[in-house]
């Protein structure tokens, strides 16, 4: 037994909360009803539970239903009651990780008691998790790694002069997949005559600082480099940012392709394979900025870098419409983050409709004229994406998939004058030849095989982004079947846990990531979000939202915005279009980052750039601010070397051997490490 401070009282209190008297204890399946807390007890289950965080809502007296599980767990029911190692309780907290509860203990709390552990629901599949109580900031109690199937830990910690307790179940480190926790029995046992604790929230915290997206005088942001098939239709807008009118010049355009001088579009068809860098040079009433882009041409060219956009699905969902897309490519250009590189407009599920007498699919009454829409996106120097799937249907059930109707349907999106489809795995499951387990590689490499063919004989050039996770390591073989991007991970939400769940998941991944092929890790949740319901802001903190947008940067992840463009406020569009954390996830040399340290909850990832610095996250996971160290060694450097600031834009002076900062919770020091070898994308 995990007791910090051992004495018979504190003993009596644990056993009076956590079971009833005598030998019920040791009774499997025993209820605890009616069991009531020793004199001045209070059960946390009783306390105002609306401002728990993290994980799904608090579930007072019940088990937490944790939605879909790990593949190969017990389903877990709804309102089943909290239980542990077949004892029931009748009081107590069902969470998931990563979960807090923030306690106003108004320096009157003698001790906190609980019994935790993973609920009896996950004891046959998955899941594992630490339990954790701090008191003032400071860890009073951390049980370590609880496994499905491990007995429950019983708890007692003194609180005796604690103003503030947090009560907090992490993932265990391998995500917070079947993590069904219990706090069974908590409670807190206050001083004579003290008054009840209260739930409250953390500190607030300054908002952090970031540079302006904007500038008056022209600047060449990223990408710097694009890719094409040599005969088929090329756009491309020259992504500089600037008070206008601007007007642009090139040298060395390749033969086939022609410059608007007063849009900065580029436009045509390249005549032959090959790579070229053009210089480009634009004018405007503040100044002239030169700079290079690249040009490749050739099969399988596409995605040099991280496709930049917007997707429709986080705002939206099934409500989309030919408005609202019109609305979003406007908002792109209006907003400036056109100017910053962002390029595709995809409209996710739900544009479908029925097939004609021929098998040709058509859309919706809300798309009534698609070839009229991309033209409208195109007109702007921005590309369109659509959605489908290779089974019978999307994943919204109700709409046509492409099975059976692949070329058929590949040849229409190009006919339409689409520039990406995102082709989502959904209800193939029905028609594949193994129906129960993991299928064999062959049968989840078949649909993206087929539709890679399909696209290598169309006359316009689709990027290829797969959206298969769930079944089989696709970052592995996503290359192989000719993706340009692969999802590695679920639906994502705005929330820590989902966020940062995902995010730092990803180490391990970059390996199987470059120019042309990229780890997808879902798009981005910030801004205004809803789904098809309510807009609402993103429930991500904006420390959280500079570790959401560092983390996808440094990984060389796709930055696909899913908000409302229309409703963008100065941060979202500063945290959006800061050009110098876009610049490393646009870097052309496409080496992701990996966490190269971790010590507790506090992370550092690194990834090398094309101009022979550093970009580094240093991120803290943790409850609290803490001090944070990356160390030269780690990342392959050594000495004194210039650290930048990039989400600032501040230079931070030289730093020897290592660079400390505090890092706020939830929150990121991002930085650029070493002496450019070259001009730089600043």
């Amino acid at each position: 037994m995990k007791i910090l401070r051992q004495d018979a009282a504190t003993i009596l209190a644990l056993l009076s909360m956590l079971a009833p008297a005598g030998a019920a204890l040791a009774q499997a399946g025993s209820r605890l009803d009616g069991a009531s807390p020793p004199v001045n007890g209070v059960w946390v289950d009783s306390l105002d539970l609306g401002k728990a965080m993290g994980g799904r809502p608090p579930r007072p007296g019940l088990a937490a239903f944790g939605g879909r599980p790990a593949r190969g767990d017990t389903p877990a029911v709804p309102d089943a009651p909290i239980t542990l190692g077949g004892t029931v309780y009748s009081h107590g907290l069902g969470v998931t990780a990563n979960s807090e509860l923030w306690i106003d203990l108004g320096g009157k709390a003698k001790r906190f008691v609980a019994s935790a552990g993973i609920d009896d629901a996950r004891r046959t599949g998955s899941g594992s998790v630490t339990f954790e109580v701090w008191v003032d900031g400071a860890k009073r109690f951390d049980s370590g790694v609880i496994r499905a199937g491990q007995p429950a830990t019983p708890i007692s910690v003194d609180l005796t002069g604690g103003k503030q307790m947090i009560l907090f179940v992490g993932d265990g480190g391998d995500g917070a997949a079947g993590d069904i926790a219990d706090w069974g029995g908590a409670a807190i046992v206050m001083a004579d005559g003290a008054a009840r604790p209260t739930t409250t929230s953390p500190p607030s915290e300054p908002m952090p600082v970031i540079a302006s997206s904007s500038t008056d005088a022209p600047r060449l942001n990223s990408p710097r480099v694009t890719g094409t098939t040599p005969g088929r239709p090329f756009l491309f807008r020259i992504p500089v940012s600037g008070k206008g009118p601007l007007t642009f010049a090139v040298k060395n355009l390749p033969a086939g392709l022609k410059l608007d001088s007063k849009t900065g579009i580029i436009t045509g068809a390249l005549k032959q394979a090959g790579r070229t860098a053009i210089t480009v040079t634009v004018r405007g009433p503040a100044g002239t900025a030169t700079g290079e882009i690249t040009i490749v041409g050739g099969p399988h060219s596409l995605a040099q870098t991280p496709p930049l956009g917007w997707n429709s699905w986080n705002v939206w969902g099934p409500m989309v419409d030919d408005g609202k897309v019109r609305a979003a490519a406007d908002a792109l250009v209006t907003s400036g983050l056109a100017a910053q590189g962002y390029t595709y407009v995809n409209i996710d599920d739900a544009w479908e409709g029925s097939r004609d007498a021929n098998g040709e699919i058509t859309s919706n009454e809300k798309f009534p004229d698609m070839k009229a829409l991309t033209d409208y996106v195109h007109s702007k120097g921005l590309k369109i994406g659509i959605y489908s799937s290779p089974g019978p249907r999307t994943c919204q059930q109700r709409f046509a998939g492409s099975y059976q109707h692949e070329a058929q349907d590949a040849q229409t999106w190009a006919k339409w004058g689409f520039d990406y489809i995102k082709y989502d795995w959904c209800s193939y499951s029905e028609v594949q030849a193994t129906r129960t387990g993991m299928p064999p590689l062959p049968t989840l490499q078949k649909p993206y095989r087929l539709m890679r063919s399909i696209l290598d004989g169309l006359d316009r050039d689709l990027v290829f982004s797969l959206c298969q996770y769930g079944w089989g390591d696709v970052w592995t073989w996503g290359a192989d079947v000719g993706g340009n991007l692969w999802r590695v991970t679920g639906d994502i939400t705005d929330s820590w846990t989902s966020m940062s769940g995902i995010g730092f998941a990803q180490t391990g991944h970059e390996q199987y990531a470059g120019p042309g092929h990229w780890n997808d890790t879902d798009m981005l949740v910030v801004g205004k979000l809803g789904w098809g319901r309510t807009l609402r802001d993103t429930h991500l903190t904006p420390n959280e939202q500079l570790t959401h947008i560092s983390l996808w940067a440094l990984q060389a992840a796709p930055l696909i915005i899913g908000a409302d463009l229309s409703q963008l406020d100065t941060f979202t569009t500063n945290l959006l279009g800061n050009p110098e954390v876009l610049a490393v996830d646009q870097d052309p040399l496409g080496k992701a980052a990996g966490r190269t340290r971790q010590q507790g909850r506090a992370e550092v990832w690194a990834r090398p750039l094309a101009d022979g610095t550093m970009a580094v996250g240093l991120f803290n996971r943790d409850l609290v601010a803490q001090t944070i160290t990356v160390h030269w060694s780690d990342i392959g450097l050594s000495g004194s070397q210039p650290v930048r600031d990039l989400w600032r834009h501040e230079d931070m002076g030289t730093k020897r051997d290592s660079l400390s900062a505090v890092v706020p919770r939830h929150g990121v020091l991002l930085v650029k490490v070493g002496t450019p070898k070259r001009s730089g994308n600043r």
